[in-house]
């Protein structure tokens, strides 16, 4: 029984181009979606040290100082600006809200009940994947504190 070869000599380069073509293309995604939860990450954490800033610096920090309350500029000149040094703070934004005021607490009616006032802060970027023809994603977290000074 005689086998016959069949000819196959660009069979093996066209496999291998279909096949590191997926991987190179497969690879590059894992990357560029690193780099997007890299992003996430660090908004997140602009998120949470701004309303950690935001939370001890009150109206009781201001009677007990003497130095002002922060304000939403404040809080992002001091908390996020400084934090931000992979991002594009063209396209990152923020909002501070304090639920009913910048002391810790707050009484209603009966002095037994007094009620804790929180601060959130939210902290958007407008992340353009640096790869791949996919249009702005829109990365935001919100941290929320309960005001402590």
């Amino acid at each position: 029984m005689l086998f016959r070869r069949t000819k196959r000599a660009g069979a093996a380069a066209v496999e291998g181009a279909i096949a590191y073509g997926l991987a190179l293309l497969f690879i590059l995604g894992l990357v560029v979606g690193g780099m997007g939860i890299f992003r996430y990450q660090e908004v997140a954490t602009l998120a949470r040290e701004a309303a950690r800033y935001a939370c001890v610096r009150g109206a009781q920090y201001q009677e007990e100082t003497g130095k002002a309350a922060a304000t939403a500029e404040e809080i992002y000149k001091q908390a996020i600006l400084p934090r931000a040094t992979s991002l594009d703070t063209k396209r990152l934004s923020y909002a501070v809200k304090w639920n009913s005021s910048n002391r810790p607490l707050t009484v209603i009616d009966d002095a037994s009940r007094p009620i804790g006032n929180t601060v959130s802060v939210t902290v958007t970027y407008q992340w353009l994947p640096e790869l791949f023809f996919v249009g702005p994603l829109m990365l935001t977290s919100t941290s929320t504190v309960q005001m402590c000074y």
